[in-house]
Order: C-alpha cells, then structure tokens, then sequence
C-alpha cells in the first residue's frame, strides 16, 4: 500500500512518515478506528515504508501483500467439516485478493467475501503460536518483520495473554501493527504495552475532492455521498456501487417502525412485527449487528430532527417517499433512552449468540410502547 493512496488523512500520514524518518518506531503499536477510515491502509503503508526503505523491488512485494517480512493475521472461523483450529495461513490467498480489492472493507465484509456471513471469527491460541514461530526466524531483508493483527478484538482472552508475552519480550527488529474497531474490548494488559493511534473520521472535503477528481462526480452528488458517509471510505464506495445495503436497512427499519406506531391502535399489526423479526433473524449476525447499529444512529438523527437541528442531520431516510420530519416527532427526550437502550442490549446478546429470533421479536414489540409514550 502506498501513501497515494490512502483517501485523505494527510496529517496522521505525516506524522506516521515522521516516526520512521526520525527513528521513533515503536514495537508496538495499535491503530483504533473504523475501517472505513483507511485504518488497515494506513497500517499497510506504514509497515511496507519500515521493510522496504523505499527500494522498489521490496515495495513491489508488499503491495502485493506477499513479501516475507509482511506477516498478516486476522479473525478465521473453523470448517464445520474439519476438526482442526483455521488460522490465517488457512484463509491468507483469500485474504490477500480481499484486500488488494478494497483495503476499506470491513470484517462483516470479509466474512461474506469467505461465505461465512452467518458466523463470527476468532483470533485463536493456536493462531498466535504460529505468530510467534514465524517471527522467531530472521528477517528476508535483514530489517524489520512487521506482524499486522487486524481486528484484535475477536481475540480471545487466552490467546490475548499469550500475545502479551511476546509483546514484552519480542525478537529484535520486530514491529507490531494491532488493528481495532473499538478498544474498550482488549484486555487492558495489552492496551498498556502499545502506543495508541487514533484513526478519525476522514474529512468530508477530503471525500468531496476525490469523488470530483477520481469519479468525475457532479458537485451535487459528490456533497450528497461525501454527506451521507460521515468520514467512511467503505461506506462511500457502497454508495457509488449501489445503494443496495442502505436501502435494505431502511427499508426493514420503515418498516418496524411503522408496524410499531400503528399496533397500539390496530393489533393486527403485531402480526407485521413478528413476521418482521423472523426475517431479519434469518440475516448474518455480523449484518444483524451492523442493522442495530444503523436503528440506533436513525434514531439519534430523529431525535436531532425533531429538536430542530436539522442542519446536523447527515442521512434522512428517503426510502419510497418516507415522511421523515412526520416520523421524528415520535422521537424524544421522553422515550430515546429507552429506545437506546433496548438497542444496544440486543446488540449484546446478538453478539453473544443469542436467539436472534427472540431477541428481534421482543426488540420490536417493545419498540410500540416507547413510540406511544407522550413527550409532555
């Protein structure tokens, strides 16, 4: 990966530039961000510029993710017909087209790009003995081996406490990139040994300039996407691909949210919410994920829009006509912490495994009480 081409990001690509040139590399370090904001780019950038020290023949192989010094590990799931534990050298040809493809894709999209968008994945022990016996041989380029770990977070917490080891003590000349979405679920021991570099948002004039200068976009409609994908790199390419997965989830959320308005005063719309729940529990868990966290930021913009904020309003569902301003009244300070609240909780026990079935159909119904309470 090259500096080029990560989208925007101009300062933290300066100061990750600054840390080679002037030596300050350290061991261990932990990119926190959503991968949409060019996290896995800007590690892949970082790590080819520390192998290679700009000899073209190096940088040729870690663009093509295949150079020896390059390691790549990241979440696999086993083979139901196979008994023993997947790593990464199991899934790393998949894994290389996945990201040649589109370094902005997200772990939901890796699961389906392997055809396992029903199940979650897991960075495993075993995963991490092969991390070690790999780096415990010497380096191709007589430099630096780079160790990539990308969405540390479905770690488990045996192979955390082994990881750590290594992390206090690793072979010289070694460089630790970890990747995550979300820090506050790595155990705090490895938090401690890795220096933290905060990925944000990228800018929506950086969004704006590219879609002008690489798509050849209109002004209108590169201010609508670079609007609409709140500083993520991977939800713009969706939209200029199609808007398929945004509709989608506007489509089933219009939908339960209407079911839920009308129940209290026609019953026969419960019959809607069940049917509702039976086919969103039917999706993928890590899409089902991505589907409540959707809800829960819909809910905020509405809540913004009834409020009359609505210049802070940067994606209004427009699904089929929908009457967005007629469906924020609904939203208010007497029922959003609920509504929040109901979400996040589901989001738990989603990712815990639970009855997705269960866990939409009571999601849903209650979702009719808290949009019939009054906001005096």
């Amino acid at each position: 990966m090259k500096w080029d081409d990560i989208i925007g990001q101009q300062n933290l690509k300066k100061q990750l530039q600054n840390s080679i040139s002037e030596d300050r590399i350290s061991h261990a370090q932990l990119y926190i961000g959503k991968s949409g904001y060019g996290v896995l780019p800007l590690a892949l950038a970082y790590a080819s510029e520390v192998i290679c020290n700009k000899s073209e023949k190096c940088l040729l192989q870690t663009n093509r993710l295949q150079h020896p010094d390059l390691h790549l590990s990241f979440p696999t799931i086993n083979n139901s017909t196979e008994k023993k534990v997947a790593i990464s050298s199991d899934y790393i040809k998949q894994f290389r087209e996945f990201l040649i493809e589109d370094p902005y894709q997200d772990i939901n999209q890796w699961y389906k790009y392997i055809n396992e968008d029903k199940k979650q994945g897991i960075i495993s022990v075993k995963e991490i003995e092969n991390i070690i016996d790999g780096l415990n041989l010497k380096s191709f380029e007589g430099g630096y081996k780079v160790q990539i770990i990308w969405m540390i977070e479905t770690m488990r917490v045996e192979a955390a406490n082994k990881l750590l080891k290594i992390l206090e003590e690793p072979p010289a000349k070694t460089l630790f990139i970890l990747i995550a979405e979300d820090d506050k679920k790595i155990l705090p021991t490895v938090l401690s040994r890795c220096h933290k570099i905060t990925v944000n948002a990228i800018k929506s004039n950086e969004i704006y300039d590219i879609l002008q200068s690489r798509f050849s976009l209109k002004k209108e409609a590169a201010e609508t996407v670079a609007r609409r994908a709140e500083g993520d790199w991977g939800l713009v390419c969706k939209l200029l691909k199609n808007n398929t997965i945004q509709e989608e989830f506007e489509k089933y959320f219009i939908r339960w949210n209407r079911a839920a308005v009308m129940a209290p005063k026609k019953p026969q719309y419960l019959r809607e919410i069940v049917d509702w729940s039976l086919q969103v529990s039917a999706w993928g868990r890590e899409k089902q994920k991505n589907f409540l966290q959707f809800c829960a930021e819909t809910f905020r913009q509405a809540l913004l829009q009834n409020y009359e904020s609505s210049s802070l309003v940067n994606n209004p569902l427009t699904y089929e006509n929908f009457k967005w301003d007629h469906f924020s009244r609904f939203v208010h300070g007497k029922n959003i912490e609920d509504i929040l609240e109901e979400i996040n909780n589901a989001f738990f026990h989603i990712e815990r495994n639970g009855s997705a079935k269960i866990i939409f159909l009571d999601m849903g119904i209650k979702l009719t009480r808290f949009l019939a309470r009054k906001n005096d």
